[in-house]
């Protein structure tokens, strides 16, 4: 077991840190060993530079996607046994092992069992899954629907799956190329550059959207929307990327009755739900993968993500 857990010094800066060996686990807790983590690009690039409500707040630990073997359980413990196989998706940074108190109730551990059958080293990305997941649920996608997700990245892809998965036409923007092609091969119904020639043209064509879901943050999106009157009445303008501030022309909702909302996190029964539909393959993660890395590699990858973002997608540390 490892004991060590990924931190950043400074800015733009990663380095390991000694967490020491675990102690032993309360009769409520579980000790679990990680066998894999994955990098949450958004969350932790913003962090890792200082961005947005992290600036300043260095040394940090960031990161909510943990796989892993429970290696002890409490004589209180019930439903979990040592030797399971579960994701764990506290905001605890990336980290050697870990320990839950199940006693806080199932709505909070985020402590979630992994079927036998499934290959775990995907499920490390279950937390940015549960993510995009949360927010197509909350801002009520359904079967019929015109959606479209704007940016293609790991949450968008996910986002759009998921979408697809409820029955929603699907519409997905993203100018970075190898990342378009792999939304048309998960099964999305438009993937559109929006550097490519007419594009403008072609957004149109798909709108009116019911729900229009922004994982990009891109800073002109509100504005974008009312010019081309892309949204429709009563229709969902749900932002899941992080911003600092956000201001929108007062005719954009008023005359649709539509709203903006904020989904950023994700609960139990939306990991649950992944499972699932992972298990049928209506949800896959496998091809979204980029980059299977030792944990001793981290501080390349790390530097690619500061340097070269786009370069990765899903990023899995493999601590064995």
């Amino acid at each position: 077991m490892r004991n060590i857990a990924i931190e950043y010094p400074s800015r733009g800066e990663m380095h390991f840190v000694d967490i020491g060996n675990p102690p032993d686990s309360a009769p409520g807790e579980i000790l679990i060993e990680t066998e894999h983590s994955g990098i949450t690009n958004g969350t932790e690039r913003h962090a890792l530079l200082g961005e947005h409500s992290w600036r300043g707040h260095f040394p940090s630990r960031h990161g909510y996607q943990h796989v892993g073997i429970i290696r002890s359980a409490g004589k209180e413990v019930e439903g979990f046994s040592e030797g399971d196989r579960v994701f764990f998706g506290q905001y605890v940074g990336h980290r050697g092992w870990n320990l839950q108190d199940l006693s806080v109730g199932k709505a909070l551990h985020l402590v979630a069992k992994i079927p036998r059958e499934m290959d775990p080293r995907p499920l490390a990305l279950l937390g940015v899954a549960g993510v995009a997941m949360r927010g197509v649920r909350r801002f009520r996608v359904k079967k019929g629907q015109r959606v479209w997700v704007v940016g293609g990245g790991l949450i968008g892809q996910f986002a759009a799956q998921s979408a697809k998965a409820f029955g929603a036409e699907v519409t997905l923007t993203e100018p970075v190329p190898s990342r378009l092609s792999r939304a048309r091969e998960l099964g999305v119904d438009r993937a559109l550059n929006p550097h490519g020639e007419d594009f403008e043209e072609s957004l149109k064509e798909g709108s009116p959207y019911d729900c229009i879901l922004d994982t990009s943050g891109y800073r002109s999106l509100l504005d974008d929307i009312w010019r081309l009157r892309l949204l429709g009445h009563g229709g969902v303008i749900g932002l899941v990327a992080v911003r600092s501030e956000t201001s929108f022309f007062w005719p954009l909702l008023h005359p649709t009755e539509g709203s903006i909302e904020v989904s950023c996190h994700f609960g139990l029964d939306d990991i649950r739900l992944l499972i699932e539909l992972i298990g049928k393959g209506d949800i896959k993660i496998e091809p979204l993968i980029t980059h299977r890395e030792p944990i001793e590699r981290a501080p390349s990858v790390y530097g690619a993500l500061r340097d070269r973002p786009t370069e990765l997608l899903g990023v899995v540390f493999d601590w064995a």
